[in-house]
C-alpha cells in the first residue's frame, strides 16, 4: 500500500468516525500489514484489495480478551414457586 493510500484512508477514518486519535501506521517493511491504531494503541490492520479495478480497503479489528472489562457479576434468578 502507497503513503497517499494510507494517508487517504487515514483521513476518511478520521473524518467518519470523528477523532484525530486513529493512527494508520505504514508497516516497516514492504509486503506487511498496515497497522491501525488508536493513539499508541494497535487495534488492527487493514488491507487494500483489487478486484476487476475496483479497489476496496478492510479493516480486521482485533480485541484481546485482556483489555475488556470485567464480566458482570450474574444476577441472581428469583426462585420459582411450585405450583
Amino acid at each position: 500500500m502507497t503513503k497517499a493510500d494510507i494517508d487517504r484512508v487515514q483521513a476518511y477514518l478520521r473524518r467518519l468516525l470523528g477523532t484525530e486519535r486513529i493512527n494508520l501506521l505504514a508497516p516497516a517493511r514492504a509486503g506487511l500489514s498496515v497497522e491501525v491504531a488508536v493513539q499508541d494503541e494497535v487495534i488492527g490492520t487493514l488491507h487494500r484489495d483489487e478486484d476487476e479495478g475496483e479497489v476496496s480497503y478492510s479493516i480486521h479489528l482485533t480485541v484481546l480478551e485482556e483489555d475488556l472489562p470485567p464480566l458482570p457479576k450474574a444476577a441472581t434468578a428469583p426462585k420459582r414457586r411450585p405450583n
